[in-house]
Formats: C-alpha cells, structure tokens, sequence
C-alpha cells in the first residue's frame, strides 16, 4: 500500500479503497484540531464563512483549499453544511469525490456507493477487501488499548481519544501507526492502574475544547468511553465491508447510537454521561433523544470556537461530578 497522492476527505468513510489504490488517505479533521485551528477558522470568516456556522467547516474549508487537489466529501450520514463545501472546493479547482452513507442503512445502496469509490480509484472489492484485512490487524489493537483504558485503567481518556480518533486515516501510514501503536502498548501494559473513584463516557463528535480529558482526569473522572472515536476504529471486527459499514453507528439514526452507548454504559459501569455538542450542529437535536433515553445522569456541554474549557463548563463539571459523588 504504497503511497502516491494525497486523498483527503471530510469525515469517515471506506478508507480502504484508497489505501487499495496506493493513496494516502488524510482526514481533514485531525489535520485542522492538531494545528492553528483558531487562524483556521478567522481565515475562513475572512473569506466570508457567517459567524453561526460551526467552526469545524471552517477549518475543513481552510485545510482543504490550501492542502488537497482531491478531497472525498462525506454527502450523507455526517454535516448537512458538507453539500456547500463541496462547492466551495469546487470552486477553488479541486476536484470533489461525493460519498453518502444510506440512510436507512439499505446494503444495496451502500454497496453502490462503495463500487462507485472503487471505479473512481481503478480497483476492484478484491483490492478494497484485501486492504480492509490488513487494517484490521490494526484494528484489532485499538480494541485491545480501548480495554486497557475501561478495563484495566492503564490508559487515560486523552490517550484513548487520540489513538482512536486517529484510526479514521491511520496518521496516512499504517505501518508507521502500527509500529508506534504496538510501542504504546507495551509501555502502557507496565503502568499501575489509574486511581479513580468515578467512571465517565464521552458522546458526541470529537471535541474541540482542547483540555476537556485532562481536566477530566485531575477531576478524579476519567473518560473510560468515547463513543464515536471508538466507532471511527471499527470495533466489530466484520469480515465483509459492507457490514463492517453498516454496523459503524456514526452516519446512521440516532437510536443506532442509542443501543451502542446503551451497551457500553452496561459493560463499562459508568456513572455518567458528558454529552458534547458542537455550536451550530444539527446533531444538537440528536442530544434530545439521548439524554431521554440514556438511563445514567448525563451533563450536555457546548463547544463553539478551538480553545481551552471556559470558567462556566469547569463549574458544570464540577458541580456534575459533585451531584454523582453524592
């Protein structure tokens, strides 16, 4: 799987078609939240993104444009705002490859979308199959690091994030991942356990308050769940692509996500809940239905522009952790 260009792409998708071709997938999230996010977003207001409009767009609309000659864009199962950033890349001459995830989940359709991947990067279900196979072997690594942070305390909620989070494109070299990931397990294996006296999950897109997990942590409530990190990993461990894409509960309705927290909070014994919503994101109303349905207290906190936790979510936190500790 040997590099030749660049593919970035807006949110996770059938990776291994491109990683089949010999590309290097690259997803513009991580490349936005690991740099200067904040210039990030003012460069994309400056070229006339609107004030209400979540800052995550406007930093995959900066990267984009300044990185990519070929981008996927994910049209269904993520942003609604990602139809006009199509366009805006478009406009900006790079040539734009649509991906939508069915939203009924139909294997027909998701098929299609597949195969149309496929065509479009010259390879055949063979390739992509043989690719998923050897990310898999990957994959199953992260399952074992995503115990050892709820089973054995032996990984922090940051360090969980972030090597899940980063499965959506393997850092563009899963080999290169693969080798750093199995240093980080043998390191991590020798570690005490972590001492705690509550047990909290994270649901909700990757947050862009940066310090969240360690103030978590100097709290005495470690993050023991990321809900949608976790799903970027690909926990189930399907053989065939199209179930291993329909079972990732992220593009899909909400109650997919519902059972799989439900199924965790179960497993993981938390004792709570840290819902993250992004400002201006219609996933915000998906939150109605998990906080009614989810059976452990649960404590919504917003993120707007890239920074650090602000004076009033510490004292919502605080007061969070507080009312569980009683």
């Amino acid at each position: 799987m040997g590099a030749t260009k660049r593919i970035g792409f807006t949110s996770s998708f059938p990776v291994e078609t491109v990683f089949a071709a010999g590309n290097t997938p690259v997803d513009l999230n991580n490349i936005f939240i690991t740099g200067e996010a904040g210039d990030m977003v003012e460069a994309a207001e400056f070229d006339g993104f609107p004030r209400n409009v979540c800052a995550w767009i406007k930093g995959l609309y900066t990267v984009g444009k300044n990185q990519f000659d070929t981008i996927v864009g994910i049209t269904g199962g993520d942003c609604s705002n990602t139809h006009s950033l199509m366009s805006l890349y478009h406009e900006q001459g790079i040539d734009v490859i649509p991906f939508s995830f069915p939203y009924d989940k139909n294997r027909e359709e998701l098929d299609k979308e597949i195969r149309r991947l496929e065509k479009r990067f010259a390879v055949s279900r063979q390739q992509t199959q043989e690719a998923k196979v050897r990310l898999d072997q990957i994959r199953g690594k992260l399952i074992e690091l995503d115990r050892m942070t709820w089973q054995d305390g032996k990984v922090t909620g940051l360090e969980n994030h972030l090597w899940l989070v980063n499965a959506s494109d393997f850092e563009g070299n899963p080999d290169l991942y693969e080798t750093r990931l199995n240093d980080f397990l043998e390191e991590a294996s020798q570690r005490a356990p972590l001492k705690a006296d509550l047990r909290l999950g994270f649901i909700g897109v990757p947050p862009i308050i940066g310090d969240l997990y360690d103030f978590m942590q100097e709290q005495g409530a470690p993050i023991v769940f990321n809900e949608v990190q976790r799903q970027f990993a690909m926990p189930y461990l399907e053989a065939d692509i199209l179930d291993q894409y329909t079972c990732y509960t992220y593009p899909y309705s909400v109650f997919d996500r519902v059972k799989d927290i439900a199924e965790q909070i179960e497993a993981r014994r938390l004792d709570g809940i840290i819902s993250y919503t992004q400002a201006f994101c219609h996933r915000q109303i998906d939150n109605i239905i998990l906080k009614k349905r989810l059976t452990v207290p649960t404590l919504t906190l917003e993120g707007d522009r890239p920074g650090k936790l602000d004076s009033r979510s510490r004292l919502r936190v605080e007061s969070f952790l507080e009312m569980l500790r009683q």
